[in-house]
């Protein structure tokens, strides 16, 4: 059920409330008017309905409050927990990736990720210039062996991997992926962080959120308690643990220090025209301010004559 739909059931049962509190109030009043006791009603009736709206208005409030924080509870639980906003330090307007950041981050994503999770959309040679060298990346990609042909024998052969291969998938096929996974299909991670809501944030929430259910909630075996994980049960378990990977420029591999260098990377996975981007639009608002203060000084030098001068009316001839 979406939360338009429980805000809209919300809001009905309100009013409805409201409604029934109304009815109750005039059937009250009018029994109040008809009373025998005429003498003492003036001062009986006008203190019972004040008491008795007093009691509809905070019925009404507190029952419109049970109603929207029922909402919110079960949004929570259907959306997962609402992830807190980090300050990343590529999201300023003129702000670029940290790259040795992303280097990090390659490595937790070969160590720690790429055994359930793909990255399709990425090749060897988008590495190269961003996170290592051509030498380093050429090596990196011959480490695997990749399915090609055919040759001119008509087979498949298997060579060693170049620049322009993609990186390797864990899985021949999706239901190869499943069936490894207790039913849970691994998602691609190349627009991991365009494809989910409040991406970078979520993702570091996620991985770093694992923590025991609360008492009350009951987790199946084979998932995990993450509370910003929609449901708040996944089958993922948690993989970033201090010391998992060792860097090699020995930063210390924490388990926050490790979340912030993949989110880095997967992020420039996501968007790696972005320092392009923000290099390419600086320049146009330079040559635009340019052109502007030209645009200025030509307009006051053509009206310049015109507001200057001066019309005499003579009304004598």
């Amino acid at each position: 059920m979406s939360l338009g739909k429980k805000i809209r059931i919300g809001l009905d049962g309100f009013g409805r409330i409201n409604r029934f509190i109304t009815r109750a109030a005039r059937r009250d009043e009018t029994k109040l008017k008809t009373s025998t006791f005429k003498h003492d009603s003036d001062g009986f009736e006008s203190a019972g309905l004040k008491s008795f709206r007093a009691l509809a208005v905070i019925g009404a409030g507190v029952s419109g409050l049970l109603s929207f924080t029922s909402v919110a509870y079960s949004d929570e639980a259907e959306h997962g927990l609402e992830c807190p906003s980090y300050p990343w330090p590529h999201e300023g307007i003129l702000s670029s990736y940290d790259h040795a950041s992303i280097r990090r981050g390659h490595q937790v994503y070969q160590q720690v990720c790429a055994s359930c999770h793909s990255m399709s959309l990425v090749s060897y040679r988008d590495l190269v210039g961003v996170a290592y060298t051509e030498e380093e990346t050429k090596a990196m990609a011959a480490e695997i062996e990749v399915v090609d042909g055919p040759n001119d024998e008509g087979e498949m052969f298997t060579r060693p991997g170049k620049l322009s291969d993609r990186f390797p998938q864990p899985y021949a096929n999706e239901a190869a992926a499943r069936f490894a996974n207790g039913g849970a299909y691994p998602p691609d991670l190349s627009l991991v962080t365009k494809a989910r809501h409040n991406g970078q944030n979520y993702v570091f929430a996620l991985l770093t959120g694992y923590r025991d259910p609360p008492a009350g909630v009951s987790i199946r075996e084979g998932l995990h308690y993450n509370p910003y994980f929609p449901g708040g049960a996944i089958a993922m378990p948690k993989m970033l643990n201090d010391g998992a990977v060792e860097y090699e420029d020995g930063t210390p591999a924490t388990e926050a220090q490790m979340g912030k260098d993949v989110v880095s990377f997967l992020s420039w996975a996501a968007e790696p025209e972005m320092e392009e981007r923000k290099l390419m639009g600086f320049k146009w608002i330079f040559v635009l301010s340019l052109a502007l203060v030209q645009a200025a000084y030509y307009r006051r030098l053509r009206w310049s004559v015109l507001k200057s001068r001066k019309l005499v009316l003579d009304v004598v001839n």
